[in-house]
């Protein structure tokens, strides 16, 4: 650990492989150092699945672990913080909050970040602040090691991973048990194909989630289905036999809380939601999804959202709804999602639609000018001269 040399890595694997569990042992030989750990995740449901996945886990071999969001109690907090910066927590998981002004460690020597891609390049810099010091010689500073973990990598991701100072690693198989998912592409009108898929599904004993792109009507310019609207719909109107559950961001938390631990519990069948349950949600009973206007959504977002399911040993199936206004692009990445369900070629499919983005900047998307080079159709070449030109540091460079 003391050393001027600190891990920068990204920890790839696709939706359910276990990359949580490979940062739960990254902690653990951080705590063999006595120093502390950050975890930090974009939603706060993630979060709080990761903080009670540690407790669970971690809390009997000893090592002490916190949860931490902007909406932890102001009583509870203060003691928190207290402890934190005491050194009286190994592991605090939490979302932005983690970097908050008013948080300070004792002794920050990792920080993990989940689902990489939904944080800036600057989130990621302010959780590695929070570790940096100076030690004796005035000259020589030391930052935090730098877990990144990933179901999906945007196109920047791929691009850092080629070209900056990113190491790479893969998870590349699944838990024993999981079948791929089977994806059906359905046009906006035949909606009742799906629901009725989804129904035998809900006779067998089964769970579904159904996505929406809005919370509500209200400022709607873009003739967006809303998850409120559709919540009425199908409790009433289309499986009004079944429990239905409402889940986005303006409900309040407790309320959110106590729809998903219904829904883990089998007390609710059917969960209606935005993204908001993107990441994070773990129920696997839960074998259908599905996705009102699929094509307004990116790749990434379909990918993790189809990776709700498929989490237990029944087969899972994916309902992508998709407009009749649909622009080339979208058609394209229907097309990509009924393909595939390895995350890697998605995430390859995603750079070629968007582009790798800045390398040194902060944009996630656009265009790249490497004069001959085609950052796509030369990806071996350039991670070969990137392999190369740090061959040559180490032996011509250092000392």
């Amino acid at each position: 650990r003391k050393t001027p040399f600190t891990m920068q890595r990204l920890l790839q694997g696709d939706v359910g492989s276990g990359k949580t569990l490979v940062a739960f042992f990254a902690c653990l030989r951080v705590k063999d150092w006595s120093g502390q750990c950050a975890v930090m995740a974009p939603t706060e449901i993630l979060a709080r699945q990761h903080a009670e996945n540690a407790a669970r886990l971690l809390e009997p071999l000893g090592i002490r672990t916190a949860f931490l969001t902007g909406n932890v109690k102001a009583s509870g907090r203060t003691q928190l913080l207290k402890a934190l910066k005491a050194g009286e927590i190994d592991i605090v998981i939490g979302t932005h909050a983690l970097f908050s002004k008013q948080v300070v460690y004792k002794d920050l020597q990792l920080a993990v970040i989940d689902e990489q891609h939904r944080f800036g390049v600057i989130q990621r810099q302010s959780i590695i602040d929070k570790g940096r010091h100076t030690e004796e010689q005035p000259s020589v500073s030391f930052e935090p090691h730098l877990l990144m973990m990933s179901a999906t990598p945007i196109p920047q991701t791929l691009a850092l991973t080629a070209f900056g100072d990113l190491d790479i690693s893969t998870i590349r198989t699944m838990p024993a048990g999981r079948k791929p998912i089977k994806t059906y592409l359905v046009k906006q009108g035949n909606e009742q194909n799906a629901y009725e898929a989804v129904r035998r599904e809900l006779k067998a004993g089964r769970q579904a989630y159904f996505v929406y792109p809005a919370i509500d009507s209200e400022n709607i310019t873009q003739e967006l289905k809303s998850a409120e609207e559709a919540f009425e719909n199908l409790s009433k109107n289309v499986f009004p036999e079944y429990r239905c559950a409402l889940l986005h961001s303006k409900i309040p938390e407790e309320e959110q809380l106590r729809a998903l631990q219904e829904f883990r519990a089998g007390k609710v069948q059917i969960l209606a939601a935005t993204t908001v349950i993107e990441v994070g949600v773990d129920v696997p009973n839960a074998t259908c999804i599905v996705i009102e206007q699929a094509d307004r959504f990116g790749l990434a977002q379909l990918h993790q959202l189809r990776g709700r399911t498929g989490r237990g040993a029944e087969q899972s199936f994916c309902f992508l709804i998709y407009s009749s206004k649909i622009t080339e692009t979208g058609i394209e990445r229907m097309k990509v999602m009924r393909q595939n369900t390895d995350g890697f070629a998605i995430a390859q499919y995603d750079l070629k639609l968007r582009g790798p983005g800045e390398i040194t900047g902060t944009a996630q998307a656009g265009n790249l000018t490497l004069g001959i080079a085609d950052i796509v159709r030369d990806h071996d070449i350039l991670v070969q001269a990137r392999t190369d030109a740090f061959d040559y540091i180490r032996t011509k460079v250092a000392p």
